[in-house]
This record gives C-alpha cells, structure tokens and sequence, in this order.
C-alpha cells in the first residue's frame, strides 16, 4: 500500500518564489478595478446561474450546476488571492531623490552589443507584461539594473550579453508615447 506522501505527491507543488510586495500607482488600482469588478459583477450572474441550474432538480447530473460551481470556486480563489495581495502591496509614487540612478518604476533604454535598443519599465510582479516593456522587479534584468546609472553597463551571465544604459526616465507612461 502506498503511503500519503507516494498518493499525493504529484498533486503537491512547491511554494513560488516571494515575490516583491511592490506596485506602481496604476497596477493598484488595475488590481482593486479587476476585484470590484469580479465581487459586484461577474460573481452575482455566475451566483444566479448556479442557483437557477440548481433548481432543475438532480445536481449530480446537472452539467451547468457542476461547471457552475467550479467557476465559482476559481472565482472565489481569485478574489481571495486578490484581496490578501491589496492588504500587502506597497504603493511606490514619485521620483527617487536620485533621478539619474534606476529604481522601481523608472523606465530604462537599454543598447546590446549588437546596437538593439530597448525600452523596459520596472514595476512589480503584478504588472509584468512584457509586450508593453514591463518587466518585474524579481526578474534577473530588473535586478541586474537596480542602482546602476546612465551609461553604466550591465552583464547577465545567464544570457552572455551585455548592455548598457542609454536613458532613464520616471513617468507614468511610455516615454515614447509621451
């Protein structure tokens, strides 16, 4: 016979990585939008479906019940996870005292040794999209330039490149779209 750890151990996962309680202006308030939105909208129509396939009698049968509920559950456990991340992120606003040096929030130019310019935004874990140029302040990049000013030169072994810093500005936006 199996012993508990050997039945669920392809069940259990590891705990991720801590990810930094930091968050841009913008990010928080596109995480309280994303949780007023699922507790006064989206839950009550999936609330009222459930309810309704209920009432169609047999619910070990009832398809829309079941799917229903499961809907419910993930809901309920991003509402969860969103509440308990509001309580603990930290809201960083403004410009650092030394604006020539890269913090969070700062957007930053960056040239490779191939002469490739990019643009990358540090903000926190929450906000990462890298498709807009925003990168976590947990990735090794974002580490890799935090302290680091104009023309210093940055080198991330894992990748055998190389960059230097071009630029480093402190606005809301996009420096391109400003």
């Amino acid at each position: 016979m199996k012993s508990a750890n050997q039945r669920f151990a392809g069940r259990y996962r590891p705990p991720g990585p801590k990810r930094s309680p930091l968050i841009t202006p913008e990010g928080a308030a596109t995480l309280k939008y994303e949780l007023d939105d699922l507790w006064s909208n989206k839950r009550p129509v999936i609330t009222q479906a459930v309810r309704e396939a209920a009432a169609l009698g047999d619910r070990s049968e009832n398809a829309e019940y079941i799917y229903g509920k499961k809907m419910l559950r993930e809901m309920d456990s991003r509402i969860l996870y969103l509440q308990r991340r509001l309580d603990h992120i930290k809201v960083v606003d403004g410009v650092p005292s030394n604006p020539n040096k890269v913090y969070f929030g700062a957007w930053v130019t960056l040239i490779d040794d191939d002469d490739n310019e990019r643009q990358y935004r540090i903000v926190g874990p929450d906000e990462l999209n890298p498709s807009s140029g925003y990168i976590s302040i947990d990735s090794p990049l974002a580490l890799a330039l935090i302290g680091k000013q104009l023309d210093d030169r940055v080198e991330l072994s894992d990748l055998d490149k190389g960059y230097d810093i071009i630029a480093i500005t402190y606005l809301s936006a996009s420096p391109t779209n400003q």
